[in-house]
């Protein structure tokens, strides 16, 4: 498999679309109505639906509707993972977690300007002393403007 889908259910495809590209390294491939976008990173496809646009976003029989949020995410390995929750913050991004440290290396999560979460993943390098004598680095959570409706978030 060379091609990995993911789709999230955004508020604002616009606002998803400048964040995703401006501060997440993605590359817009195509925006062909105002609900929808698809965006791209190495093999990844990001699928950007508005809720009621296109088959996607429309309701379920039941009646429930599609919306953002949720905790299943997708995970963007990057590296020196304090410099870019730096950059992050200064943006105004919001943060569900500090970073933590786990067996495999560091991580955080940021969200979107819809709410969905992304996982900002570090490694440890193989030469790596053991995860227990690792600290978990000291970023505090920061707010963006969402677009759920309220300002502060």
């Amino acid at each position: 498999m060379t091609k990995v889908s993911v789709r999230y259910i955004v508020g604002d495809v616009d606002a998803a679309i400048r964040f995703y590209t401006e501060r997440l390294g993605f590359h817009l491939d195509i925006h062909p109505a105002p609900g929808f976008a698809r965006l791209l990173r190495g093999d990844l496809h990001l699928l950007l639906n508005r809720p009621g646009a296109g088959g996607a976003g429309q309701s379920m029989p039941d009646g429930q509707a599609p919306t953002p949020g949720g905790w299943n995410r997708i995970q963007l390995e990057v590296e020196g993972l304090d410099t870019t929750v730096e950059a992050l913050k200064a943006a105004g991004c919001r943060f569900r977690s500090e970073i933590v440290t786990g067996n495999g290396g560091r991580q955080i999560l940021v969200e979107d300007p819809s709410g969905n979460p992304v996982e900002l993943f570090e490694p440890f390098s193989a030469d790596a002393p053991s995860p227990a004598r690792r600290t978990s680095g000291g970023s505090t959570p920061a707010r963006c403007t969402p677009d759920r409706g309220s300002a502060a978030g």
